[in-house]
């Protein structure tokens, strides 16, 4: 766009940015800038720096990998949850789909993606190797594979399951609640609570 369809340069790089975001086209992106420029002061800056202490001052937990504001998250710290079970997830919005539902009381391990050689993700570019340490050195009884349930999904399950073989650890997976090609941070939180508490063993997914 140039610079003649806005009376501001400054106008124009502020929509640009907010255009940037997913799901954020240009038109929304002018109303929230236009927004914004209607409130007091503070209060925009109040919004601008919590994103720039955000991205400067987020950390990574050690345990889980879950977003933290310490070494160790308040999930993986928590001693009222159960630390014999570990639910696997892809990303950050998928502990909070499942959080949502309040039916697990275990902790998290978050992978960071999932296996896709169309995007050139394979297993090493992936929190695996650091779940299997952790349910090697960790008293970890069982491990909950709730990834999307599409092909990339089911193929790292099936790469986890095979790794974990050989610990001998129970390993299940979410009920089919959550239709084929899913994703859990879409869906609703009653069908993943339940597709959670009627989890099944990985083994009988197959069936």
């Amino acid at each position: 766009m140039s610079n003649q369809q806005y009376s501001s340069s400054l106008l124009e790089n502020a929509v640009n940015e907010f255009a940037k975001l997913p799901g954020i086209g240009r038109k929304t992106a002018l109303r929230l800038v236009l927004y914004l420029l209607k409130q007091p002061e503070q209060e925009v800056e109040a919004f601008g720096n919590a994103f720039i202490q955000l991205r400067k001052e987020i950390i990574y937990c050690k345990v889980c990998h879950n977003i933290s504001d310490t070494e160790v998250c308040r999930i993986c710290s928590n001693p009222s949850r159960d630390h014999e079970t570990v639910c696997v997830v892809e990303n950050i919005k998928d502990v909070m789909s499942v959080e949502n539902t309040q039916q697990f009381r275990g902790l998290y391990h978050v992978l960071g993606g999932i296996i896709s050689p169309m995007d050139g993700i394979g297993p090493k570019d992936l929190e695996i190797e650091s779940l299997i340490q952790r349910v090697t050195e960790e008293q970890v009884k069982e491990v909950i594979l709730a990834l999307s349930t599409t092909m990339e999904g089911d193929t790292t399950n099936f790469y986890i399951f095979r790794k974990l073989a050989p610990l001998n650890i129970k390993v299940t997976t979410i009920a089919r609640g959550v239709a084929i090609g899913d994703e859990l941070e879409y869906a609703d939180e009653v069908t993943l609570g339940r597709s959670i508490l009627n989890r099944v063993d990985f083994t009988n997914s197959f069936k």
